[in-house]
């Protein structure tokens, strides 16, 4: 049962157990944005710290406190939680380090970290090695360094696994309230989706910003996503972890479980929440989502005075996914009124300076961007450094734009600096997205048309394994047949002679490859081709004693890769693409978790460089698509029966033609 969060991140209480500069802040920042509750310091010795009297032991304090940050050693740490929890307290952030997270320096580290779960119960704790959070709806600052947040009615919440990237975030001079700012430290006991889970809950947060190191839990990542999808909160990730370098970065961290990139990135996908690669652009999108809430598309309209910006944001959006669809004659017609003859109509739009500091005329053209298929119209405006008053024109003309469309509407600087950010909250005010940067912007154009509900399918887990063994192309080939996965007539003989008489049991020309290898072709190991006359000298030149012997399929049309891998981390992450002796070459892939249904399927062979082959290219006939889907699913069909066993799974290749798809080379590695 999910733990109750209210309490410690919306107090009417704080203890703060310790005292130093730490301890001392949680009170002094709580006190400055205008914490309306009890504060209580918890010292031995100290009569007062900051001004608050001081309380000898926990079992001193008047009552229950709501939220307590702890800024004591590990160990005393421990004995802290359990005195809190047995008095009924509302939760505890524990700034401590020294638990699981260095275990590798300390090998008392993991069980420090076993003992303080057990000490806490029912309580929820975030952390250990937490800085904690800052909560700038109600003022309370369970956070002991430096900030740079602000007191604010509304606004996204962000929840990181580093301290220091959210000390950094909340320092931003991009206009972006922020509600909430958790640093989730270890997550011993209370994990990052779960907190994002009860953060949602606030009506006050309008969108959630998650930099991951590791998952954790997928349960609870699947129930968040499903509970922010009701709620209408849109969710977005800084996923890291993409590098080898991150990944051990991360492990050495946080102690989580990075896992494949790609089966984090198939994870996001499944979950609806769109991945974002740099904290600007991270931010940027938070600022969308706040203004507007998620894209229906990413059909754009924008409109600069200069046909140099018009020219650079249709560059930048090349390969994003972000479009200018052409203008209708509704907006045709609206723009020609507003800007004369003169102005070439186009999506960009360059309207030249004709109308500039005239603010009513820039209200009609702007407005003249908007409706038709545009989902976001966006007017590039630099403001200059000396004078940024001079433009005020564009923030009144931008204003007026969306209070007399109500369609999605943003100002977007072709440098971030260029839009100064008083002029940023003026236009936040208005309901207008104040973007700091084409680049950035694009990022978030794109990200806040990705947001989709959340599969409904729960993910197949795999079981925990410790060794696994490789079964042979026939055996394998066996195993998936019985699952529905066409394979071509075969035998399994041993030696030339055997192979000789398969032969005529067949029908030829045939497939003959060695057994008991991973990579045959490698080893001249597979010949096609092969006359039945000739099948008895070629199992004797490849030379492994058993040989297998196979029909060979015509009329290949493409040639796909099935793959299955068993990622602790994610799930089971399946890979299809490109298939064939160069299949390394191509890398021309796409990857989803196991489940998927057949319309994701189709839609992720779609994205494929080598699609174009499965619907007929140049006049060839098309890949029968409806075995192609069968095929897949019954490798799936295996996995999810043989969850607990499975390593790998893996068809190279598929062979793909008009009516059929059938699997002529399989390998299987289970426990």
């Amino acid at each position: 049962m999910a733990k109750d969060l209210s309490r410690l991140l919306r107090p009417k209480s704080i203890a703060v157990i310790g005292g130093g500069s730490w301890g001392q802040q949680i009170i002094l920042q709580s006190e400055r944005m205008g914490f309306g509750g009890s504060i209580w310091p918890v010292h031995p010795k100290a009569d007062d710290i900051a001004g608050h009297q001081t309380f000898a032991r926990i079992e001193d304090l008047p009552e229950p406190p709501d939220a307590v940050f702890i800024g004591i050693n590990r160990h005393a740490t421990i004995e802290a939680v359990q005195a809190l929890s047995d008095m009924g307290a509302g939760g505890a952030v524990c700034f401590a380090s020294g638990f699981s997270e260095s275990v590798a320096e300390d090998n008392t580290g993991g069980d420090l970290q076993t003992r303080l779960i057990a000490a806490a119960g029912d309580m929820p704790i975030l952390g250990p090695n937490c800085y904690g959070f800052i909560n700038a709806l109600d003022g309370a600052l369970l956070w002991p360094d430096q900030h740079g947040a602000s007191r604010v009615d509304k606004g996204v919440a962000i929840l990181t696994q580093s301290s220091n990237i959210s000390i950094n975030l909340t320092m931003q001079k991009r206009a972006l309230p922020i509600a909430y700012m958790v640093a989730c430290g270890n997550m011993a006991q209370t994990s990052q989706a779960q907190i994002a889970a009860a953060l949602i809950d606030d009506p006050r947060v309008t969108a959630v910003g998650l930099h991951i190191e590791g998952f954790g839990n997928i349960r609870e990542w699947e129930a968040l996503a499903t509970k922010a999808h009701h709620r209408g909160v849109p969710l977005i990730a800084l996923k890291v972890g993409a590098s080898e370098q991150a990944q051990a970065a991360t492990v050495s961290h946080t102690a989580s479980l990075a896992g494949s990139d790609a089966g984090a990135q198939a994870l996001l996908d499944r979950l609806g929440i769109p991945r974002l690669t740099a904290l600007p652009d991270f931010l940027e999108t938070l600022k969308l989502l706040h203004c507007c809430g998620p894209l229906t598309g990413s059909n754009v309209a924008s409109i600069s005075c200069s046909g140099g910006e018009a020219s650079l944001i249709a560059d930048m959006a090349v390969g994003t996914g972000v479009t200018f669809p052409p203008l209708n004659n509704d907006q045709k017609t609206r723009l020609r009124a507003a800007l004369g003859p003169m102005v070439a109509l186009n999506n960009p739009l360059d309207y030249h300076t004709y109308i500039w500091r005239d603010e009513g005329a820039m209200t009609r053209a702007w407005s003249g961007m908007t409706g038709g298929a545009t989902d976001l119209t966006l007017s590039i405006v630099d403001y200059p450094t000396t004078d940024p008053t001079d433009w005020a024109c564009a923030t009144r003309a931008a204003l007026n734009v969306r209070a007399k469309t109500g369609t999605p509407f943003a100002i977007a600087s072709t440098l971030p600096e260029l839009l100064p950010e008083d002029t940023a909250r003026d236009l936040m005010a208005g309901g207008v997205v104040p973007l700091m940067g084409l680049r950035e912007a694009i990022s978030a154009i794109r990200a806040a048309c990705q947001i989709k509900p959340p599969s409904a399918d729960p993910i197949c887990l795999p079981g925990h394994i410790t060794g696994s063994q490789l079964l042979t192309e026939g055996a394998s080939k066996q195993a998936l047949a019985d699952y529905g996965l066409p394979v071509p007539q075969n035998r399994t003989v041993r030696g030339a002679e055997q192979a000789q008489r398969a032969a005529q049991e067949l029908d030829g020309p045939f497939a003959v490859k060695g057994v008991g290898l991973a990579h045959k072709s490698d080893q001249f190991a597979v010949r096609l081709g092969v006359r039945p006359t000739e099948v008895g000298q070629v199992a004797k030149d490849i030379g492994t004693e058993d040989i297998l012997l196979e029909e060979m399929i015509t009329g290949t049309v493409a040639e796909l890769l099935i793959g299955v891998v068993r990622d602790p981390a994610h799930g089971f992450v399946l890979t299809l693409g490109a298939g064939g002796v160069l299949t390394e070459v191509m890398r021309d892939t796409v990857s989803l978790l196991i489940p998927s249904g057949s319309e994701t399927i189709r839609t992720a062979l779609g994205k494929l460089k080598t699609a174009p082959l499965l619907a007929g290219y140049r006049g060839q006939p098309a890949a029968d698509m409806d075995s192609i889907l069968a095929a897949i699913q019954a490798v799936q069909a295996y996995v999810i029966e043989n969850a607990d066993l499975i390593d790998e799974v893996e068809i190279n290749p598929l062979l793909c033609t008009p009516d059929k798809a059938v699997a002529v080379d399989a390998l299987i590695r289970k426990a």
